[in-house]
Parts: C-alpha cells; structure tokens; sequence
C-alpha cells in the first residue's frame, strides 16, 4: 500500500508504539482487500458502535487506556450506539436489573473514555446520529469511518456520504490516525449497483419487510431500487427518509447491504441514474406475494408460541421526531376505536435523546404518555441480551431487532392493534 510521508511516519513508530500498532492495522486491513492506499476521513464527526461497558469486554477497555495514555484521541467529535440500560423508564423487574449491573460493569468506566476521545456530548448516544436534531449529519462524498450497520446503510445511500461496513475497533482507529483504506464502498466503481430490484406491490410495503427482502437476496451487494418512488416521491422529505431508515437498516441486518439506490429519489440515483447499474445485473422482482412469504419465512424461538407478549419496543433503529408524532396519532386513534385509554402491552418507543427533547416541547410528548406509552433513548437490543429478558414474549415492528434477539416480529399495523387491544 503506498502511504504518505505522514502516514508512513506514523506506521515508523513517529507518534509512539501504539499509534504505530493503530496505523499497522489499518494498512493490514485495507491490504486485505486490496486498498492501493488510504483516504483522510473528511467527515465533521466520527460515531463508534461500541456503546456499552460489558464486563467481558475489559481487553477493549484496557487498549482504549493505553491509547489515551498516549493522548491520542479522535480527531473529529463522534457520537456513539445507544447505552443499554434505562432503568427509569423501561421496565425490568429487581433480578433482571441485578442481571444488568452485573453484564454492563464496565458501563461508567467506558463512557469516561468515551469523554476523554472526544464524544460530543453527554447525550450523544444513538444509532441515529444522522438525524438532524443529533448534529451528525455527513455531507454528501464525505469519507467517515463508522461501523454501526443501520448508520452505514443510511450515510451511504440517502445522505450519498462513503463509508465501508467496519468493525467497531477499525472505526475508532480511523478516527483517530484520521485516514481510512481506499476500497469498496468508497469508490466510484464500489458503489456501482450489482442487482435490479423491481418493486411490483400494490400499496408501499412495510419497510421492515421490503427491506428484508432485498437484504437477504443480495447479501453484500448493492441494490438498484425501482418502483419505491411510485409511493415515495423523489424527494427526500421526512416522512420518506424515516421509511429509507428503516428498509435500510432491514437491509443491513438482514443481509449485509451498505448501500443502496432507490431510482429517482437518492442522490446518485437522481443524478447518474441506470448508468449506477453493473451490466448484466439480474433483477429481482419483489410483489405482493414475495413480501407475505418473506414474513411467513421468520422463525419465533419463544417457548411458548402463544404467549401473551409482555413488552413491545418500537424504534431500533431509534425513532425519528416525526415517526414518534405520526405513532402517537395512530395510538391515540387505535384505542379509540377500541374503546381503551390505555396499550394493553407495556410498550417502548425508543429514540436518540436530542430527539425526544425535541417531542417533549410538541404537545404530542404529553399525548402519548396518556396512552401509556413510554419513551426511552436505551438500545432494545442490549436489552435483549440480558438472558432473563430473552426469555420474556417481547414483540416488535423491527427487523434487526428480530434477527438479533428473541424478540418477535410483526408487521407495524399488526403491532398497532395488539398494542392496543385493537381487534378491528
């Protein structure tokens, strides 16, 4: 790999032991795929998908100490994946909390690290740091080095920034020698599209499902999206990147896409069009009938399939201002028609904490809370890991969570009417 006078300096042991270690990695893992030579990260901000202090994790602990002993740290101000415990506002009974403080011991000593790198604020804790209330916003051909899958998918194909799907270490050690290795999805050529999706439903399918779908066809690859503009339209308002959130982080979880192209409506869709598309890409097409058998396809693992679910989270990814203010009118609206005045499942509406400041001066923040729902800025999927809650019937409208947990999945118009004991 050729490297600039900089950054062989640095892989000679210039900036210390460690930071060389740093830069050997990096140069190990673009050689890997065959990186000819490293790119700076021009992103204003870093993110890092490590978020929390699992006590099995103290070699990471200990190398981010060494690193810091050395006072290397980011060079942009990042943001950081969801913490995993929210004790105050969703619900764990005393042995599942005893469970928690014993899995996540390291959780005070890993946010004083984080402060010490450079986290942007105290609050900066979301798998959404693109949303606009949050700060962390790449700007369209920025090169980032994050790892979170959902944030990738997100950055690369709405916001048209360059990132590669990396693991948590390799995007901190971006961030801090401030380059990262040229291949895949931060070429022209990586980005071009290897497979036609034809989206043929008669009404805009559920994201999760859509998103599923397209993941688990084209693993890895890049899907060129036709016929989602039809419901869409071709420009990104909210109502259309809260969806593109969603199928994307589906996509990502599902399979492994870090990019996609939705025609006429993404930025390098509406600017270069079919010429994005690889030649001879097959095509898949996706129907009515293809999106019912994806959802037939999913397995539940709880022990008793009809048990009654006894928690609900909705929002992982985390929850958008506008996802929060159109679920609190359709709640309020499905115990109506129930005749209820409150969920009949404890539920959580996860989303980033900037986020849900910004709900708590709409005059829905107080309308949900009377329907008993709770908001919470915690990772539902951390929270799924504690073994005693894996065990519990908890339902969701979201695909990662389903994929990565117990936790069962139904499409959001089903979750609505169980939610509120809704039989319609």
């Amino acid at each position: 790999m050729l490297l600039t006078p900089e950054q062989q300096a640095i892989l000679d042991g210039a900036r210390g032991e460690t930071m060389a270690r740093v830069m050997q990695t990096l140069v190990a893992y673009g050689e890997a795929f065959d990186a000819e030579r490293m790119v700076p990260v021009t992103g204003e901000y870093g993110h890092t998908v490590i978020s929390f202090g699992l006590g099995i994790m103290k070699p990471i602990y200990e190398l981010y100490d060494k690193i810091l002993s050395e006072n290397e740290v980011s060079r942009q101000p990042f943001s950081a994946d969801p913490r995993p415990v929210d004790k105050k506002n969703v619900p764990a009974n005393f042995l599942q909390n005893i469970v928690f403080d014993f899995m996540y011991s390291q959780q005070k000593r890993y946010e004083e690290q984080m402060k010490r790198f450079g986290i942007m604020s105290d609050d900066a804790y979301t798998c959404t740091c693109y949303l606009p209330q949050v700060g962390n916003t790449p700007k369209e051909g920025e090169v980032l080095s994050w790892a979170e899958s959902s944030a990738v998918v997100y950055a690369n194909s709405v916001l048209g920034a360059r990132c590669n799907r990396n693991s948590g270490i390799i995007e901190l050690f971006g961030s801090i020698a401030g380059c990262v290795p040229e291949f895949g999805l931060l070429t022209d050529e990586g980005r071009k599209a290897d497979w036609v999706v034809e989206l043929r439903t008669e009404k805009l399918p559920d994201a999760q499902l859509f998103g599923s779908a397209v993941g688990m066809k084209v693993l890895e690859q890049v899907p060129y999206v036709k016929g989602l503009d039809r419901f869409l339209g071709t420009e990104l308002t909210d109502a259309a990147c809260a969806y593109l959130k969603d199928f994307g982080a589906a996509t990502a979880s599902n399979g492994s896409v870090g990019l996609y192209h939705i025609e006429n409506l993404t930025p390098e869709a509406k600017a270069q069009g079919e010429s994005l598309i690889r030649e001879g890409a097959p095509v898949y097409v996706v129907d009515d009938a293809e999106i019912e058998r994806v959802k037939n396809s999913y397995p539940c693992i709880w022990k008793d399939l009809n048990a009654k679910p006894k928690l609900c989270f909705m929002g992982c990814p985390h929850m958008t201002l506008s996802q929060l203010i159109e679920w609190t009118q359709r709640v309020e609206a499905s115990l109506g028609e129930a005749g209820q005045k409150k969920v009949v499942i404890p539920t959580v509406f996860t989303a980033a904490p900037a986020v849900l400041r910004a709900f708590e001066e709409t005059e829905y923040s107080g309308r949900l809370k009377r329907t008993g729902v709770v908001t919470s800025s915690i990772c539902p999927l951390m929270y799924m890991n504690n073994p005693l809650c894996k065990s519990m019937p908890v339902i969701t409208s979201s695909n990662k969570l389903r994929t990565y947990s117990s936790a069962r999945f139904y499409p959001e118009a089903e979750i609505l009417r169980m939610i509120t004991g809704n039989r319609g």
